[in-house]
């Protein structure tokens, strides 16, 4: 090491720990692979001077309408499932809503006074709803992140999360510590079982109290939500209190959903900015 503290390259002796790949790739550098999924962002965060992040999720198989009109296009002419093709087509609908809601946030942000990136839009950083809520932030020009994740999916991150924040993760457990730690509120739209398990971990964080911080939560899909979440069956069955379903907002509004989080962030989140577990 320098007087500085910046790293020497090697010499002939052979590679210093932290340069040796087979041993940072080990069962026994594990802990330091973890590590290394919390400092790598939180240095990225602190650098471009970002407090707090609205968290989009869902499906990452959802179709933009002009996609689903394409799919459709195709399948009448016989190139398709039009079955499919119709259903991408009726569920498009929320990526839109998505896009939508993204843009109009990101503005909002943008117009606060100047200072520190608040409230930046965040994203899974695949395809389907988390491509339009970081599409619908580009398009405001605004920064926006995307928590990406090695899995076997081809073309997994999205072209519109800013560079300089798309960050990969190995962990699912440490991806989801940047979903929540620095999240002031959370929109999630129809997903499948990654959509739900990340619906279910806030609500129980924030029911124990693990999570301090008001959170303002927005289940987008009316039609969706009361048909794969019966939560008033939880409550008849008493592993709910009636309480808890005042944890978050139901709506297939923009406009309701857009209000709801702009008039809880402006009441509860503007005056803290960071974050509070």
């Amino acid at each position: 090491m320098s007087d500085d503290d910046t790293p020497v390259p090697s010499t002939s002796h052979g590679p210093k720990a932290y340069e040796n790949l087979d041993f940072l790739h080990s069962r026994d550098a594990r802990a330091l692979r973890i590590l290394s999924e919390y400092l790598e962002p939180l240095s990225r965060f602190q650098h471009y001077e970002i407090d707090d992040t609205i968290v989009f999720m869902g499906s990452a198989r959802l179709k933009s309408a002009e996609d689903a009109a394409a799919m459709v296009a195709d399948a009448e002419a016989g190139r398709g499932d039009i079955d499919e093709a119709r259903r991408a087509e009726r569920m498009s609908v929320y990526y839109e809503a998505a896009r939508d809601l993204a843009f109009r946030l990101t503005e909002w942000s943008k117009a606060l006074e100047e200072g520190h990136r608040r409230f930046v839009i965040c994203t899974g950083g695949g395809p389907g709803i988390m491509e339009a809520a970081n599409r619908g932030a580009s398009e405001a020009k605004g920064i926006n992140i995307g928590l990406t994740i090695s899995i076997p999916a081809e073309e997994f991150d999205n072209p519109y999360i800013s560079r300089e924040l798309n960050l990969v993760f190995h962990y699912f457990f440490m991806r989801k510590f940047w979903f929540t730690y620095p999240a002031k509120a959370v929109a999630l739209f129809p997903g499948g079982f990654g959509t739900l398990d990340e619906l279910f971990e806030i609500l129980t964080l924030i029911q124990t109290q693990k999570i301090k911080k008001r959170v303002p939560i927005v289940l987008f899909g009316t039609e969706f939500w009361d048909r794969v979440i019966d939560f008033d069956a939880l409550i008849e069955f008493g592993t709910i209190s009636p309480g808890d379903v005042d944890l978050f907002r139901v709506t297939d509004s923009v406009d309701e959903a857009y209000d709801y989080i702009t008039s809880e962030l402006a009441a509860h989140g503007v005056d803290s900015p960071g974050v509070t577990l």
